[in-house]
């Protein structure tokens, strides 16, 4: 008895070990089409306004979704986007970051965790993470660590869904460094 309970407790371990180890996919595909949307971002602690369709005639953009401002995997997220802009923008992208957090919440996120390099946009009705469908399963209205890398035409040329904050940083570099090549061609 004792044995066949070992032996279903294994099973059961190693079968949800194979399932956080499958790759997820982000929610809209390479070569579809990214929503356009405009809403209230924060740059070093100052609001403005992001609009997708102007951002996207200065260069390919990277939109990475984060589940909650000043939460450990999101500053953490944060941080590393930061330090990274540099390349990012040698490359022509620009990156902003998204949440469902309020405008206020975004403004100090921009300056503490994202050290006033880059935008955070506030979505607190979840429009965007709707059309984007980067809604997380486990906290309704919130968004999932998804980020996307959409082309100056709007298409979406690359995207990650992952809970590894560092790996959303280094994945969306290549794939911006990866079409700056491509155009070179």
């Amino acid at each position: 008895m004792k044995a066949k309970l070992v032996g279903a407790l294994a099973s059961v371990v190693m079968g949800c070990a194979a399932l956080v180890s499958l790759p997820s996919h982000a929610a809209l595909a390479v070569g579809a089409q990214a929503p356009l949307f405009s809403t209230q971002s924060a740059l070093a602690g100052k609001v403005q306004r992001f609009d997708m369709a102007d951002a996207l005639k200065r260069g390919p953009v990277v939109l990475y979704f984060f589940p909650k401002a000043f939460s450990q995997g999101c500053t953490i997220e944060a941080h590393a986007f930061a330090e990274a802009t540099p390349a990012f923008a040698a490359s022509g992208a620009q990156v902003v970051g998204i949440s469902h957090d309020d405008i206020a919440t975004m403004q100090r996120f921009s300056s503490e965790a994202c050290r006033d390099q880059f935008s955070v946009a506030s979505d607190p009705d979840a429009k965007a993470i709707k059309a984007y469908d980067a809604g997380s399963a486990a906290r309704p209205g919130t968004a999932s660590r998804i980020s996307y890398v959409i082309a100056p035409d709007g298409k979406v040329i690359y995207a990650h869904e992952g809970s590894d904050p560092l790996e959303h940083v280094q994945q969306t570099l290549k794939a911006v460094r990866d079409w700056k090549a491509r155009q070179k061609s």
